[in-house]
């Protein structure tokens, strides 16, 4: 039987309101009797709900572009394949990407979503001996699991203008098996130029030769900030460096999961060693290739998160909570009250923020960025919400 566009999305859509099967043995039936909207470390349990206003987990709202749709669409007889015995196969997606940044596929190792990437950096490069450097706060995953190998860990506290504090870091590095360095940074969204962050790579490989260095740039493509440029030709022309990419945040993946890493082949050969087995998909192959050939979709996508970024942030300055300098799809902002509270209150209205991120979980929220429909309808509720703490605030 066939199935088109508009039917296979209606296939679904269709009965969302409902409590599958699938979401009581993800998440549990006790949390869903209990009527439990968040997990413990404050993210949504369960999906969207009618009318709510997902902006907790850095997602493009609009989805894949029409390229990648119809990329899908079309590859849905090959799905019976794994990305190895398929059109394209995994491999042409590797070589498309090392075309891009001209160089060669020995130079490029592919991940379910970067996140599997900077998974298998840690347990490559670092051990009991060998630290995890890193910042604070920053994207956890990578921390959370050296902690749970018991592996070493060297965190640096985030300056006072909540940029990552690059001499810290390159001070923690001596001796350490890794660096994770988050550029833009994840909550803080704030952004190091290629020239502080070539610092940073020279100066790490002086002290600690030994020493790999992760650049993640999950949110390379939402940055309009002149003075950054992407670090892979560094990475390709220095060794021990790698750099992460993801289709999880402007290419509007996040459910297919692809991201791959670009570095010197011998540091990709050791990243290499960790990969799963055909840890690509098929429909997602073939949704990459399309997406890296539509430039279009990512430029108008970032003119629009552009846009709804400015809107979001006038309107939580207007109410005496300051962002910091956003270069991603997403805001941290001083709500001046815990962001458990925050989150909870926003709940009440159908409004969905990010979790909490220590040590400014007493203080700061992380928000990411929606439609402007979206947005006009949060920032609504946090008019309602965080009035009264800004008063009180401008009080003291």
């Amino acid at each position: 039987m066939s199935l088109s566009r508009r039917g296979f999305l209606h296939s679904f859509t269709e009965g969302r309101t409902t409590v599958s099967g699938a979401f009581l043995a993800a998440r549990g039936l006790e949390a869903h009797l209990a009527g439990q909207q968040f997990g413990k470390d404050g993210r949504p349990l369960g999906p969207p709900g009618p009318g709510e206003v997902r902006i907790s987990s850095n997602e493009n709202p609009l989805g894949p572009g029409k390229a990648a749709l119809d990329a899908i669409l079309g590859k849905f007889p090959e799905a019976s394949r794994y990305p190895f015995n398929s059109t394209p196969l995994d491999s042409d997606l590797v070589a498309t990407i090392a075309t891009k940044y001209g160089t060669k596929p020995e130079n490029v190792v592919m991940g379910a979503g970067s996140q599997e990437i900077l998974r298998n950096s840690v347990i490559e490069f670092t051990s009991p001996t060998l630290a995890l450097t890193t910042a604070l706060p920053t994207f956890e995953n990578p921390t959370t699991l050296a902690k749970s190998l018991g592996h070493a860990i060297h965190e640096v506290k985030v300056d006072s203008s909540l940029r990552l504090d690059v001499d810290g870091m390159i001070a923690a590095a001596k001796d350490a098996g890794l660096v994770f360095f988050n550029n833009p940074n994840n909550p803080t969204a704030t952004v190091h130029s290629l020239k502080t962050v070539t610092d940073l790579v020279e100066r790490v490989r002086k002290a600690s030769p030994d020493t790999f260095i992760l650049i993640d740039e999950a949110y390379h493509d939402y940055v309009t900030d002149p003075s950054y440029q992407t670090a892979i030709p560094l990475a390709l022309a220095t060794p021990n460096v790698l750099v992460s990419r993801t289709f999880s945040k402007a290419y509007g993946m996040a459910g297919m999961r692809i991201g791959y890493a670009v570095g010197q082949a011998a540091t990709m050969k050791r990243l290499a060693k960790r990969k799963m087995p055909y840890n690509i998909s098929t429909l997602g192959v073939a949704a990459a290739i399309a997406s890296l050939g539509d430039q279009k979709h990512i430029d108008e996508e970032r003119a629009r998160n552009t846009e709804v970024r400015a809107f979001t942030m006038k309107a939580l300055e207007d109410l005496g909570c300051k962002p910091t300098a956003s270069q991603a799809n997403f805001l941290f902002v001083d709500i001046h009250r815990p962001a458990k509270e925050f989150r909870e209150a926003c709940a009440k209205s159908n409004v969905m923020v990010g979790r909490d991120f220590p040590p400014f979980e007493k203080t700061h929220a992380r928000i990411s960025i929606g439609t402007m429909d979206e947005m006009q309808k949060a920032t609504e509720v946090f008019r309602n919400v965080l009035r009264p703490a800004a008063t009180s605030a401008g009080k003291q």
